[in-house]
């Protein structure tokens, strides 16, 4: 058997799914399949994208759907504090990327059985293709939050601990060039079980993936998927390769229903959405409805608020100022909308990527390039997040209220976007600078810190300023300042 040596995975031991039993040392894990890894770094980034724990994600209070009312700093873009940066980097960096990496290792390393020896080959490289478009999905999350980051250096411990801090720019061109490869790996294997509990006995890696339960075609979807989501975020910055990177994720097939969404389905105990985690189970109950998306869900008579939030004791939605606290507004906490029960509840499935956004940037590209017809991407985006709501009978007359506009469609596109992602706001966050709708006001008390403006980005992690500073102070400069108000390359307008 091989013993791999690894802090991180005690988190294995909870994540639920079939592997070798892991002895009295809870630091180690012992294995004979090569998937002994991917459920903790899907959990992980899962985690990561959904939670709203301030000390790690606070993009529900940066696109304002939520607002804090006792502790209001993070609510005011005071993330220093927390050094949440530190713990993006953590979450992304080690939990996520070097665990992926450390099974890219195991399969690399996995010596097959006389009877897996013939598929092997297939299995092998349908693998390491799936590990690879997650890897793309977090990259591109890191760079769509601070800019330039370690990249062709990263992950490289034996080599170095000072990693470069390679271009934003240069980076996506290479994200984009290796969707492209891991598509076109992805093979289904005929006579494979797609679900087998061991990750040498299916098409890939069976039911240790929690994304897709081993689902090849699925895979083979989200990584078209994020290819188009690639290919879209460079539209102002980079058209030509833009264009060139939508049509072949459209040629490749991306995700067109709900079934091949890709998210974690969550159990009812111990691993519980992260949602209920910071909501139910710490017991905090601050985190109010923001006063500029309930506005305008109230403004457009959106039926979905109903799911959004709660009302309160008096049946009526009431939200608060962004980063006011109680005291400031009428009735104080006990009057402000909590979270709808979506949030309270255990089994949220937590999304990374879905048809309704999916749709959005079909019509986006549509809107730009001609590609496909946007009002029937735009419709269907709006229709697909209603019924993602529990609402199918609600959308038709919401489409005919506020059909979508040819003439300003970065508004129209920009304003539903905004709200069909409430759930998924580190995704509404790159719609909203790359579309510059909706338009947001800073928060009442912004830190100064934040230049008076909502932030486009995050700046540098304390730890990495402090171990690793010439090459941060590169990056920095390279970028035009390590600021919150520093636009990412990709933000051009």
């Amino acid at each position: 058997m091989k013993k791999i040596f690894l802090p991180i995975l005690a988190g294995l031991l909870v994540i639920g799914c079939t592997r070798d039993n892991i002895n009295t040392d809870s630091n180690s894990a012992y294995t004979t399949i090569p998937s002994t890894l991917i459920p903790f770094a899907q959990k992980q980034l899962s985690d990561y994208i959904n939670t709203p724990n301030v000390n790690r994600n606070n993009s529900r209070l940066l696109m304002q759907y939520w607002t804090e009312t006792i502790y209001t700093q993070e609510s005011n873009y005071d993330y220093a504090s927390r050094s949440v940066s530190d713990q993006i980097y953590s979450n992304n960096y080690v939990s996520v990327l070097n665990n992926l990496v450390k099974a890219k290792g195991l399969i690399n390393q996995y010596d097959p059985t006389l009877a897996e020896a013939a598929n092997w080959p297939k299995i092998k490289a349908n693998q390491l293709a799936i590990i690879d478009i997650m890897m793309v999905y977090t990259f591109q999350n890191l760079v769509d939050t601070f800019g330039n980051i370690p990249y062709s250096e990263a992950l490289k411990l034996d080599e170095t601990l000072t990693p470069k801090y390679d271009d934003a720019a240069t980076i996506y061109a290479d994200l984009i060039s290796r969707l492209d490869t891991d598509v076109n790996t992805l093979t289904v294997i005929p006579g494979l079980s797609a679900t087998t509990s061991s990750g040498s006995g299916a098409s890939g890696f069976g039911a240790a993936d929690l994304y897709y339960l081993g689902n090849v075609t699925k895979w083979k979807k989200f990584g078209a998927s994020v290819m188009l989501k690639a290919g879209i975020a460079l539209a102002d910055s980079n058209p030509t390769l833009a264009q060139t990177t939508v049509n072949k994720a459209i040629g490749y097939g991306v995700i067109t229903a709900a079934a091949d969404n890709c998210q974690l389905v969550y159990l009812a105990s111990p691993n519980y959405n992260p949602l209920y985690t910071e909501l139910v189970a710490s017991g905090r109950t601050d985190f109010v409805a923001g006063s500029p998306f309930m506005d305008f869900l109230k403004a457009n008579n959106d039926t979905r608020i109903t799911k959004f939030y709660q009302p309160n004791a008096d049946g009526v939605y009431l939200s608060s100022p962004i980063g006011a606290p109680a005291s400031q507004t009428p009735g104080g906490l006990d009057a402000l909308s909590l979270p709808g029960t979506f949030a309270m509840t255990t089994t949220t499935p937590g999304v990374l990527l879905n048809v309704t956004e999916v749709n959005f940037y079909l019509a986006e590209a549509a809107a730009r390039w001609n590609i496909g017809t946007a009002a029937t991407y735009y419709n269907a985006a709006i229709t697909s997040s209603f019924t993602e709501w529990g609402l199918p009978g609600d959308a038709a007359a919401y489409i005919a209220a506020h059909p979508y506009n040819p003439a300003n469609w970065k508004k129209s596109i920009g304003e539903q976007a905004w709200v069909a992602m409430y759930n998924q706001p580190l995704t509404s966050w790159n719609f909203y600078r790359r579309l510059d709708y909706p338009v947001l006001t800073p928060a009442i008390y912004a830190v100064p810190a934040s230049d008076g403006k909502v932030p486009v980005r995050m700046v540098y992690s304390n730890r990495e300023i402090s171990t690793n500073s010439a090459n941060v102070a590169a990056a920095a400069a390279a970028i035009g300042g390590d600021k919150m108000s520093t636009k990412l390359f990709w933000d051009k307008f």
